[in-house]
């Protein structure tokens, strides 16, 4: 009897409807890995601050997966063309044709426009899951993070988001990231960037390279580059360490849910959102 009642009021629609949603992951973590720096993006787009001085009120970002390497821009509003024109100016032709680019299902990802740059340059498109922005997790990352570098930046008015793009870039990209243990600057050239502080105060590899002459300054640049493999290497071996981890932790959390055609289940409708708050 006790059981009886306890399956009753499991099937109850009227506690279904009033029930808890269930917020444990439905499927084990698949993490996305990236060979070689650019071989994969992330791209979103987010809306972080009030509309510009200018009429900006979205950014659209790209992040590689292994480097961290991240590029950026204002849109006033999100369109197709805006998207396809990022791909191509600041991705290939900057940084060469990517493997894949992970992006969510909003219409400005997914269309014909889309479709056609990826058969004319030969790389493919992978959608994240929908409703679950977690999915594109690289990109959401990168977005909480440049809005709170941008929340610092901005004035009072918080009107000049869209002018401190660059010095917010800049600050990310010469900071050490936490799952490669590098900057972004330094894994894509091989060098760690010049800081204005670095002007200021001399620091030691300035006062060497004062008095260096071109020969010797051209040898220790050489060293440098060709240190670059290795430490990428070392970079992908840190990231698969970092993402074993995080898989061990997220499985814990695991709870599966097997469907079989014709079962009766409980959907809730919710709109697609295409452009968000973080």
């Amino acid at each position: 009897m006790v059981k009886d009642c306890i399956d009753y009021a499991r099937r109850y629609q009227v506690c279904q409807f009033h029930a808890n949603l269930i917020h444990q992951p439905h499927e084990p973590l698949h993490p996305t890995i990236a060979s070689w720096p650019f071989d994969a993006w992330g791209l979103d787009v987010v809306r972080c601050l009030t509309k510009s001085s200018e009429g900006y009120l979205y950014t659209l970002a790209a992040t590689d997966y292994l480097s961290k390497w991240a590029k950026a821009v204002p849109l006033k509003e999100v369109k197709k063309e805006n998207v396809a024109n990022f791909i191509c100016t600041h991705i290939i032709y900057r940084y060469g044709v990517p493997r894949n680019i992970i992006t969510n299902n909003g219409k400005p990802f997914c269309n014909s426009l889309i479709d056609k740059l990826c058969q004319k340059f030969g790389f493919k498109q992978r959608n994240s899951s929908m409703y679950y922005a977690v999915a594109n997790g690289l990109a959401e990352a990168f977005n909480k993070t440049l809005c709170n570098l941008l929340k610092k930046l901005v004035a009072k008015s918080k009107r000049d988001w869209h002018e401190r793009i660059g010095e917010t870039l800049w600050a990310y990209m010469t900071t050490i990231r936490t799952p490669t243990q590098a900057t972004p600057y330094a894994l894509v050239y091989g060098v760690e960037a010049v800081l204005p502080l670095e002007q200021q105060i001399p620091s030691l590899r300035i006062a060497i390279q004062e008095g260096l002459i071109e020969e010797e300054n051209a040898q220790i640049r050489l060293e440098e580059l060709e240190a670059l493999d290795e430490k990428r290497l070392k970079t992908q071996q840190m990231l698969e360490c970092y993402q074993a981890r995080l898989f061990r932790e997220f499985n814990k959390k695991v709870r599966l849910h097997s469907f079989q055609v014709g079962d009766l289940v409980l959907a809730v409708r919710r709109p697609i959102i295409t452009t968000h708050r973080t």
